[in-house]
C-alpha cells in the first residue's frame, strides 16, 4: 500500500467512528455531535463499552459517545464552553461535579498522535537494533517495560524493536493490535540510556514497520507528559485528536490509591 497522510487519517477517522458509534464525517460536520454509546466488534479492544462519557475531538468539534441519562448533562457542558476549553480546567470541573453527583468522575484525558509521511525516517542509534515478536516478550512484562508492553493485554502485544548494549536490552518499543486496521505504540528506555536518541530511534523503526505490514501506528500520551509528546514529534508524528473520559468515582479512587 501507498501511505499518505490523508489514508492515514482516514483510517484513524473511522476507528474513532466504530469507538464512538457515529459516522466519520461527524468529526468534521462543524457543530457537536451526541451518539449513544454501544459495543462494537470493530472497536478498539481495550475500550470498556458503553461508556458512560467520552469526548473526542479532532479540533473543528466534539463527538461525545454516552449513556442516554446523561445527555442533559453533556448536552449543556459541550455546547456552553468552545470546544479546547471543554478539555481542560477550569471548565472541565463543571463536567466533573455534574458527573460526581451520579458517582463518576472524568479520568482519562490523551492526546493521540498519527505518524506524518512527510517526516517518518528511520532515525539513528548507537546500539544495536532487534525486530522482536509476541514470543520474545515473555520475560518482559516487568515494570521497567511497563510503557511498551501490556501484562493486562499481553495477548494483543505483537511487535516490536529493542535496542541493545553488548547484549543488554535497554530500550524497547513496541506496539499492541488494539484493533483491526491501527497498533499502538508504547516505549521505555532505561534511565542510564535516556537523551541518547534511542526512543525516537526505536519509536520511528518500528512505526515504519507498522505501516510496512498495512497496518497504522498510533501514539498516545497525557498532554502533561512532554517527554513524551516530544518523542512523538521528534519520531516523526503529529498531533490527531484528543479524548477525555467519564469513569466510575471507584476507579478514580482505585487509581489514585
Amino acid at each position: 500500500m501507498k501511505w499518505t497522510n490523508e489514508k492515514i487519517m482516514e483510517i484513524a477517522l473511522q476507528q474513532s467512528a466504530y469507538d464512538a458509534n457515529c459516522s466519520v464525517k461527524d468529526f468534521s460536520c462543524g457543530e457537536n455531535v451526541i451518539t449513544i454509546s454501544k459495543e462494537n466488534e470493530h472497536a478498539r479492544k481495550y475500550l470498556k463499552l458503553p461508556h458512560v462519557c467520552n469526548l473526542i475531538s479532532y479540533g473543528d468539534n466534539i463527538v461525545a459517545t454516552i449513556s442516554e441519562e446523561h445527555r442533559n448533562i453533556v448536552e449543556q457542558y459541550i455546547n456552553k464552553y468552545p470546544v479546547e476549553h471543554c478539555f481542560e480546567t477550569p471548565n472541565m470541573h463543571v463536567l466533573n461535579d455534574a458527573f460526581q453527583e451520579f458517582g463518576y468522575r472524568v479520568c482519562f484525558m490523551a492526546e493521540y498522535f498519527l505518524p506524518d509521511i512527510h517526516k517518518l525516517v528511520a532515525l539513528p542509534c548507537d546500539y544495536d537494533r532487534r525486530i522482536l515478536y509476541a514470543e520474545d516478550f515473555e520475560e518482559l512484562y516487568t515494570e521497567e517495560w511497563s510503557n511498551a508492553l501490556c501484562e493486562k493485554r499481553k495477548e494483543l502485544d505483537i511487535l516490536g524493536v529493542g535496542a541493545y548494549d553488548n547484549g543488554k536490552l535497554i530500550g524497547l518499543a513496541a506496539c499492541s493490535a488494539d484493533c483491526e486496521t491501527m497498533w499502538q505504540i508504547g516505549v521505555d528506555v532505561l534511565p542510564e540510556y535516556r537523551r541518547k536518541g534511542i526512543a525516537s530511534a526505536l519509536t520511528s523503526q518500528l512505526a515504519m514497520e507498522i505501516l510496512e505490514r498495512g497496518k497504522v501506528p498510533f501514539y498516545c500520551c497525557a498532554w502533561s507528559n512532554l517527554k513524551s509528546a516530544r518523542n512523538a514529534l521528534k519520531s516523526g508524528f503529529r498531533p490527531a485528536w484528543v479524548e477525555m473520559t467519564v469513569k466510575p468515582a471507584s476507579l478514580v479512587n482505585e487509581m489514585n490509591a
